[in-house]
């Protein structure tokens, strides 16, 4: 039975593990700190298939123009004079065109097609989670906006989705009755659904657990030892460990781990904040996306969450209270009984960003058995079932039922070096 080691234990990695497990590889997963505490716990938790679009888009470089220098706008970028980030973000500026942007979304699409059988799939396999299927509800304070945001949703008929119904100030609050009286418009996506993240992914390790894999924690990766292009073990800070393949899934922390075993890929940290509160005394029935403010709101069992905001300043979990605040004022704007509360808890993560806004997900150039899994920017949770399917199939018979090309790590010049 082959070996497979992944480097990650990340809601990629896990569903990775899931996947390669229910085909019979020994599985062995690595995290540097703890299993799922990192980008994949503090989350807002949508499976939003029509929602997953690439990053860079037609557009968002004069958008963003009047945000990125500001700390609490929903784009920050801290000023860098770093050749890599500099690249990294010429590159980003060039996939802002319709081109890139339609072939990222077509592939996108097709990836997608997976992610609700997939995730039931999970469901009955005894992957136990909290699910939520209430669809999701875009909201504003302008009509205008709303609109805006409407017709951008409405542009994706051409990739096969189903288009929503604009609702007005009187249907959007019968249809939502927690929101504030500024709520003029919205409309609903009812196919949407999302998961309280820490439960997914702690249900994912269970199952792991219980199904004989091993999931380690307070592991680094230092490097790896091969033959040629094949892979033999994975050197680590408690010694190595032998491996029949090797899957990097470590998020935004893959760039880092890639240099160690002899590769490069271009993986920019984008930080996210969220607020959670636990027993709100609100009564949300859908999860939120907030136009104007660019940031989401998710009702769970018994708490309440805000997230957003995307912050480019490095590798690293510092906190920026006035990008706190933002979202805090976000959700005290569209919530008509909103209290600030002394059981909040803020969080901090970071997302894998790609230049092109598409994951990484195939075998490393030159290797016989380096597999990649990363770079899902906000769409880690929503793609993770479709991703560790996909790679699982790649892995074990050489082949997926989706065409991985569009994600392939060479796209990057990606190689394992000589």
């Amino acid at each position: 039975m082959a070996r497979t080691v992944i480097v990650g234990a990340g809601v990629i990695g896990l569903a990775t593990a899931w996947a390669l497990r229910r085909r019979g590889a020994e599985v062995v997963v690595l995290e540097r700190g703890v299993p799922g505490i990192g980008a994949s716990s503090g989350n807002a938790g949508w499976i939003v298939p029509s929602m997953s679009t690439p990053l860079p888009a037609p557009g968002l470089v004069k958008t963003s123009l009047k945000w990125m220098l500001h700390n609490d706008s929903p784009l920050y970028i801290k000023p860098r004079a770093n050749p890599s980030f500099m690249r990294w973000m010429w590159q980003f500026y060039r996939n802002c065109r319709p081109g890139p942007y339609d072939a990222g979304m077509s592939a996108l699409v097709d990836l997608n097609r997976l992610t609700f059988p997939e995730l039931d799939r999970m469901r009955a396999d005894g992957v136990a989670f909290e699910l939520h299927s209430q669809g999701l509800l875009y909201v504003g304070l302008k009509v205008e906006n709303v609109v805006e945001a409407y017709e951008h949703v409405r542009d994706l008929e051409r990739f096969g989705f189903a288009p929503p119904r604009l609702l007005d100030a009187a249907e959007v609050h019968r249809l939502e009755p927690a929101l504030s009286e500024q709520v003029t418009a919205g409309f609903h996506l009812p196919d949407e659904r999302h998961v309280r993240p820490e439960s997914f992914v702690t249900g994912m390790v269970e199952w792991l657990v219980e199904h004989g894999c091993e999931v380690r924690s307070g592991i680094e990766v230092k490097g790896i030892e091969r033959q040629g292009g094949v892979v033999k073990a994975v050197q680590t800070n408690i010694g190595p460990l032998e491996a029949d393949g090797v899957v990097l899934a470590a998020g935004a922390w893959s760039g880092h781990v890639a240099r160690t075993m002899g590769f490069a890929l271009p993986i920019e940290a984008g930080k996210g904040y969220s607020i959670t509160i636990d027993q709100p005394g609100i009564d949300l029935r859908h999860p939120l996306d907030l136009v104007e403010a660019r940031a989401a709101i998710t009702p769970f069992d018994g708490a309440l969450r805000v997230a957003g905001t995307m912050e480019l300043s490095g590798l690293n979990v510092r906190q920026l209270q006035p990008r706190v605040e933002a979202i805090r004022r976000a959700g005290r704007t569209h919530l008509a009984n909103w209290q600030d509360s002394g059981r909040e808890r803020t969080w901090v993560g970071m997302r894998p960003l790609t230049p092109d806004g598409l994951p990484v997900i195939g075998k490393v150039a030159g290797s016989a058995n380096v597999y990649v899994a990363t770079g899902h920017q906000m769409l880690g949770v929503t793609l993770a079932p479709a991703t560790g399917v996909a790679l699982a199939e790649l892995i074990d018979t050489g082949s997926s039922s989706v065409n991985l090309t569009p994600f392939d790590p060479a796209r990057f010049g990606t190689r394992l070096r000589v």
